[in-house]
């Protein structure tokens, strides 16, 4: 998770366990505005073998069941987007049928990504060789909306590309009456990714994710957003502000 980080010094922000794991999450967004309901991500979903399970130590906890603790049922979401289509991102968009087969786990629901990524994952360029999954990605075909580039989604809601860690990944940016919050995804997973030499070692293009991780941490401490961070466990809600121990570093703050 960390790239070139050794695991002396990472090991003092998060520690791992006897297989050298750290906790993370699937964290996802729920977004309503009273006649639209849209979710973003869809975590890893249900289609696991005991194995996988083991090896990644899996919850049975999905994305299905955190709606149906708000009362919002599968047939309710309208759009999801998804930041890049790797499996802690995008399997939970499809769910085991009954026969075995993999079926469209929101039968109504629009599904946002960009072309590039959507390409990228049905070539499965990545290093990671079992990320793309054609289980994950067949099922949800007829259901793709492409973007190319920023674009004004749907109303309040805009993407745009935060390329690095994918050549496709986007980010999602919700203006509410209190602001802007903003889904950075695999740009900045968790509080200690605000370090600029943290780039996980599977990042298609780790110097420009440096780069553009850089130039985002400073958009989003000049324009005061909220961040919503997809893999932290402990403080997924945080804002950017400068280190009071170094002014030329920003830090990743609760909310």
């Amino acid at each position: 998770m960390f790239g070139l980080i050794p695991r002396t010094f990472w090991s003092t922000w998060i520690l791992p366990d006897d297989h050298n794991r750290i906790g993370l999450s699937c964290n996802c967004m729920l977004l309503q505005d009273g006649s639209r309901t849209v979710l973003v991500e869809s975590g890893y979903g249900d289609k696991w073998s005991t194995k996988d399970r083991e090896i990644y130590a899996l919850e049975s906890r999905t994305v299905v069941d955190a709606l149906a603790e708000q009362n919002v049922a599968v047939d309710d979401v309208d759009d999801v987007i998804v930041s890049h289509l790797h499996f802690d991102h995008a399997a939970g968009l499809t769910s085991n049928a009954p026969d075995g087969s993999s079926v469209r786990t929101f039968p109504r629901a629009r599904i946002h990504v960009q072309r590039r990524e959507w390409l990228d994952a049905l070539d499965n360029r990545s290093t990671m060789t079992k990320t793309y999954l054609p289980s994950h990605l067949l099922p949800i075909r007829d259901a793709m909306t492409l973007h190319d580039g920023a674009v004004q989604m749907l109303p309040g809601i805009a993407v745009r590309p935060l390329i690095g860690h994918t050549w496709g990944q986007q980010g999602v940016f919700v203006r509410t009456p209190d602001g802007v919050t903003v889904f950075p995804a695999d740009l900045l997973p968790t509080v200690h990714h605000a370090h600029l030499s943290a780039s996980m070692g599977y990042d298609m293009l780790p110097y420009e994710n440096m780069i553009n991780k850089r130039e985002f941490l400073a958009e989003a401490l000049g324009e005061g957003w909220t961040l919503v961070l997809d893999h932290d466990p402990a403080t997924p809600v945080v804002r950017a502000a400068a280190d009071p121990k170094d002014s030329s570093r920003i830090r990743l703050v609760p909310v």
